[in-house]
């Protein structure tokens, strides 16, 4: 799925299940060694696809710990995004951008209230115009795709309301994909106003994705 909504730049791994026989880093395994079984899978599973994507980048085999706020700490000159959900853990990585951001959500509608601390009145309005059933998940996924590519930038918080996210539809079935643009409230020296992205829906998943390149020079 990944792959379909990423530049060719961005080297791209994911999974839909929890492989038994994956075999991380001591470092890393460290990192979940008093979490819950659930917690402990989803980050195997999707520590595995970090790798899988670092090695398709040409990169050396190498840990991935945690940087800034819990997000992964990426080799040096690499930049990259990570996401889990129910049935679904993927990893995008590049050399020579400057961000990334990808997420995963299941296409379920939202819970009750969710939508009304996350959408602004406008947004919230043109949801209803997609071609696609609940569309708030999507939402919630873009802004959530965009935090990851921001932060990095940045070092600050963003929170959902400092992004005004607009889409596209192209309905290809089973398959429903199109772009979104969000522009940023949020202001300061050097700071991006504005990301394009990309989405999928298919098989009752959404992935939202970012693919921020380096300045032209």
């Amino acid at each position: 799925m990944l792959d379909e909504i990423m530049p060719s730049w961005v080297a791209t791994a994911e999974l839909f299940g929890d492989p038994p026989d994956i075999t991380l880093f001591p470092e890393e395994e460290a990192l979940v060694s008093d979490s819950a079984d659930k917690r402990r899978r989803e980050f195997r599973t999707s520590r595995h696809c970090a790798h899988l994507a670092l090695r398709r980048l040409g990169v050396a085999p190498r840990p991935v710990l945690r940087g800034d706020r819990g997000a992964p700490a990426w080799p040096p000159g690499v930049v990259g995004s990570i996401t889990h959900c129910a049935g679904y853990r993927a990893a995008a990585v590049a050399r020579g951008a400057l961000s990334i951001g990808i997420d995963a959500e299941p296409h379920l509608p939202m819970p009750h209230g969710v939508l009304e601390r996350t959408a602004t009145p406008a947004e919230a309005a043109a949801l209803d115009l997609l071609d696609i059933p609940d569309p708030g998940r999507l939402l919630f996924s873009a802004k959530e795709a965009i935090y990851k590519a921001w932060h990095p930038l940045t070092g600050q918080w963003l929170g959902f309301l400092d992004a005004t996210v607009t889409f596209t539809t192209s309905p290809h079935p089973p398959a429903v994909s199109g772009t979104f643009a969000a522009e940023i409230a949020v202001h300061g020296p050097g700071w991006p106003t504005r990301f394009e992205g990309r989405w999928l829906v298919s098989g009752g998943l959404i992935v939202t994705a970012i693919a921020v390149p380096a300045p032209s020079a």
